[in-house]
């Protein structure tokens, strides 16, 4: 008799560990719902202050920051234009800088893309008459990671359908 009511004693305990253990889920789970919210606060007011930096430092957050080898501004602009839209061919980035700049020449944009690509911002495909130019994914993570946005490098953007 006394192994029943201990076994029965032991199974009344189980049960109420088990109705203890939900119990705390159900009180728990609203707070680490607030915990999640109070961090992806912190990583985004972390993001935002980085901007305001960057802005106060440069005068302008645009993605021509991270290629500060790269001095003139019409290779800058390009890099605006692609980051605008990627999948561009010379034409089309020669009248987006003619909008911008008032004047633009393929000559010029021609050569400022080979020395772009040259310094892996970014990356021509097609044949020699059909060229399109996007930036790459190196350099697109890039200005991510500058801005404090946390994109992986696994995680895919718009300008993957390219390949």
């Amino acid at each position: 008799m006394a192994d029943e009511d201990l076994e029965k004693q032991i199974k009344e305990l189980a049960e109420k560990m088990d109705s203890l253990e939900n119990s705390m889920s159900k009180v728990t789970a609203p707070y680490s719902q607030l915990l999640d919210y109070i961090e992806r606060f912190q990583k985004i007011s972390s993001s935002y202050f980085k901007m305001l930096g960057l802005y106060q430092r440069f005068g302008a957050i645009s993605p021509d920051l991270l290629i500060p080898g790269v001095k003139d501004p019409i290779s800058r602009d390009i890099v605006k234009v692609l980051f605008e839209r990627d999948g561009q061919n010379i034409s089309q980035i020669t009248d987006k800088l003619k909008g911008m700049r008032g004047t633009a020449s393929r000559r010029i944009v021609r050569e400022r893309l080979k020395l772009l690509e040259e310094k892996g911002v970014l990356k021509g495909k097609g044949s020699s008459r059909s060229k399109e130019y996007w930036l790459t994914q190196e350099y697109i993570d890039k200005w991510y990671d500058l801005l404090g946005l946390g994109i992986t490098k696994g995680d895919k953007t718009e300008t993957d359908t390219s390949e």
